[in-house]
């Protein structure tokens, strides 16, 4: 099994002592960047890496969270599923990371369609340098959970598996917003939609990093911000918790679920229904006891179960996929022989 790099960061850079360039020599991967400019236009960051002396086995689009960015904690995760045999490719979301935010504001959201429209886009392109039968995954956290999730509707059969680390299906009531102003979200987000008003129970990172380290070094991201969510955001982020809720039965595709037992950002419960309603005839659910919102931010013996858990998961599913595409394959050509 593969050793997660987060062993190897510190409190103020993902890479530990090295450069970008070093990190990547000493896992033995390529990296590679480019923009593109989505239909709202804005410059939208891409990211990619890929496997120098292991065979590619599959795919794995990552989709990062709320006020995350695919650079920081999880480029980490990025290279280690590189450094497991998969291609690996991640997009900052608009206001997210160096991607340009809507009308110049970051972390600002106000409708999800519009960032799974640029996933796609991207996704699609990134998996067009491949040979069509090559696995294809998505992985997640948080509010990327409930991205990938859309993704998977829009693309029925398109992926060959999902895993959602922390997914944000739900938000957790000792993080919401106070009653009654979660009732007038919808008001203060028409009127004044990119107002600051909306206070939570605490700071992201200090809620989701059990290691106090990893909360700096979440801190310590030049594109991270620490701001409330502006209203609008808010108010999209519990609609589309509340519209996912209402279509767990539309999901169908391979399923991994893992989640913190002690998350008090996304709940537990929230995934639990997932789980039980998903018409996915390959589902696992995973609720790690003690364990907090961001599983990365975990003690390293925690975080070399749970990914190495990810990681196994994948190598099996990637397995079984090539296997199944083999015999299509092998079916088509007969019938194209015999036509």
């Amino acid at each position: 099994m593969a050793r997660h790099p987060i062993a190897e960061a510190n409190e103020t850079s993902p890479f530990g002592n090295l450069t970008p360039e070093e990190f990547y020599a000493r896992h033995s991967v390529s990296h590679s960047s480019q923009f593109f400019t989505n239909a709202r236009g804005l410059k939208i960051f891409t990211q990619w890496w890929t496997p120098l002396d292991t065979p590619i086995i599959g795919i794995v689009a990552v989709v990062h969270g709320f006020t995350g960015e695919s650079s920081w904690f999880l480029q980490l995760t990025s290279v280690f599923f590189a450094k497991s045999g998969f291609a690996v490719c991640a997009i900052d979301h608009q206001g997210h990371g160096f991607s340009d935010g809507l009308d110049g504001l970051v972390v600002h959201i106000p409708n999800i369609d519009g960032v799974i429209d640029d996933c796609v886009h991207f996704f699609d392109a990134f998996r067009a340098r491949y040979p069509p039968e090559l696995p294809a995954f998505l992985y997640s956290e948080s509010l990327g959970g409930a991205i990938a999730l859309y993704i998977s509707f829009r693309q029925k059969g398109a992926w060959d598996g999902l895993i959602l680390n922390g997914a944000m299906c739900g938000i957790s009531d000792k993080f919401k917003p106070p009653w009654p102003l979660e009732h007038f979200l919808f008001v203060v987000a028409k009127l004044i939609p990119t107002w600051r008003v909306v206070p939570t129970r605490g700071s992201l990172p200090d809620v989701s990093f059990k290691e106090a380290w990893k909360r700096k070094l979440a801190i310590a991201s030049p594109r991270r911000t620490v701001a409330r969510p502006r209203a609008a955001t808010a108010y999209e982020l519990i609609r589309i918790c509340n519209e996912l809720q209402g279509r767990f039965e539309e999901v169908d595709l391979p399923l991994l679920i893992i989640h913190g037992g002690d998350d008090i950002v996304c709940d537990p419960v929230c995934v639990e229904d997932l789980y039980k309603r998903a018409a996915s005839k390959d589902k696992t659910l995973k609720i790690y006891p003690g364990m907090w919102h961001q599983l990365i931010g975990e003690p390293e013996e925690n975080v070399e179960l749970v990914f190495g858990e990810m990681e196994e998961w994948l190598k099996s599913r990637a397995s079984t996929a090539a296997e199944a595409k083999g015999v299509e394959n092998a079916r088509a050509a007969v019938g194209n022989d015999s036509g």
